[in-house]
C-alpha cells in the first residue's frame, strides 16, 4: 500500500484465531485495533479482562462495542486501514454489517473476512459444513458487491488443533482414531503462520481482490503420515480405531449441533481430501511462494515442539 504501516482493525480479536492475529499485527509494527464487545467485571469471564489489559500492554487500542452499533463502527473504522475479521461461526452473517459499515466509511483499502479454511468458491461440503460454506460465500457476494477491496485467506486446516485432536499429543494416550482409510492429504497450517500470513496479505497490492492459498508443502500430510511420525519421534506404538466413512456421513445426519458439524469436516478434510482436491497454478498466489522469506512451521517442526510443550488449543468445534 504506502510507506507508511497501515492501521490495522480486528474483529474477533479475543478468540482463537483473532488472539494469534493480535500478535501478527503488533509484531509486524502496525498500529492495531481490536473492536470487541463491552465488558462487565463483575459477570464476565475474568480472563477476558486480563487478555484486554495484555493487549493494551502491548500497545492494541480497544474499541468497545456491539456490532449493531453502525455509527460507532462508522466512526471506528474512519480510523484505520485495513479490517481483519476473524468472527466465529455462529457470527459470520453478522460481517455483512461489518461490510455495511465500511462501504458507509468509504475509506478501507483491504477487508479480509473471516474465513480461514476451504476455498469456499471451489470445496463443496456434507449438508451441515456446506451451510456453513453458503455462508461464508454470502459473505464474498456481498464484499464484491458493496466495492470492497479484498482478500480471501483459504488457510485449509489449523495443526496446532488437528496434532492435538488427531495424536491426543497432551496426555499419555495410546488409542488413536482413524477417519476413513486415513490414506487422503489434508493441509495442516501452524495458528501463528496463518495469521503471519493473513497480516502479510492484508497490506500486499499483490492480493488485492484474491484468494491466498496457505499450502505449504511441508504442511500437506495424510492421517497415516501423521500418526507414523509421531510414533517415530515418541517411539511410541499407538492402538488405530477406524471410523469408517459411510458412519462419518450418518454420524453428519444424525447428530446434533455441532457434534454434526465436526463430522462433516473430518470427512471433507480427511475422508474426502477436499484441501488438496485441486492443482494451485503458477497464476495462483500460495501463501510460501509469495513470502518466501517467512520461515513457517512445518508439521514435521510442529510435532518436535509438541514432544517438548504439547499445545492445548481450546477450540469447541473444528470452524
Amino acid at each position: 500500500m504506502d510507506g507508511e504501516k497501515s492501521k490495522i482493525l480486528i474483529f474477533g480479536a479475543t478468540g482463537y484465531l483473532g488472539q494469534f492475529m493480535v500478535k501478527a499485527s503488533v509484531s509486524m509494527g502496525h498500529p492495531t485495533f481490536a473492536y470487541v464487545r463491552p465488558i462487565n467485571p463483575s459477570s464476565d469471564d475474568p480472563s477476558k479482562l486480563l487478555l484486554h489489559r495484555h493487549f493494551q500492554s502491548i500497545g492494541v487500542t480497544i474499541f468497545q462495542g456491539e456490532l449493531e452499533e453502525e455509527e460507532k463502527l462508522v466512526w471506528v473504522l474512519r480510523q484505520v486501514d485495513v479490517v481483519i475479521s476473524t468472527l466465529a461461526v455462529p457470527q459470520h452473517l453478522h460481517q455483512l454489517k461489518l461490510i455495511t459499515a465500511m462501504k458507509r466509511a468509504a475509506n478501507i483499502k483491504r477487508f479480509v473476512p473471516s474465513e480461514f479454511g476451504s476455498d469456499v468458491d471451489r470445496v463443496r461440503g456434507l449438508p451441515p459444513f456446506q451451510a456453513l460454506l453458503d455462508n461464508k460465500k454470502k459473505v464474498r457476494r456481498a464484499t464484491e458487491a458493496a466495492g470492497l477491496s479484498y482478500t480471501y485467506v483459504s488457510a485449509n486446516s489449523f495443526s496446532a488443533y488437528f496434532i492435538d485432536f488427531l495424536l491426543h499429543s497432551h496426555d499419555k494416550s495410546d488409542q488413536v482414531t482413524i477417519y476413513g482409510s486415513g490414506e487422503a492429504k489434508a493441509v495442516l497450517n501452524y495458528e501463528e503462520d496463518v495469521a503471519a500470513y493473513t497480516v502479510k496479505a492484508s497490506t500486499d497490492e499483490r492480493t488485492a481482490n484474491r484468494v491466498i492459498y496457505c499450502r505449504p508443502p511441508g504442511n500437506v500430510v495424510s492421517q497415516l503420515n501423521l500418526l507414523s511420525s509421531w510414533e517415530h519421534k515418541t517411539g511410541r506404538t499407538f492402538t488405530k480405531g477406524h471410523l469408517p466413512e459411510q458412519d462419518i456421513i450418518d454420524l453428519s445426519r444424525t447428530l446434533p449441533a455441532p457434534e454434526n458439524i465436526k463430522m462433516a469436516i473430518l470427512y471433507n478434510v480427511f475422508v474426502e481430501g477436499a484441501e488438496t482436491s485441486f492443482e494451485l497454478g503458477e497464476e495462483e498466489l500460495e501463501a510460501s511462494r509469495l513470502y518466501p522469506d517467512y520461515d513457517y512451521t512445518s508439521v514435521d517442526k510442529l510435532l518436535d515442539i509438541c514432544l517438548l510443550s504439547p499445545p492445548k488449543p481450546k477450540l469447541s468445534t473444528f470452524t
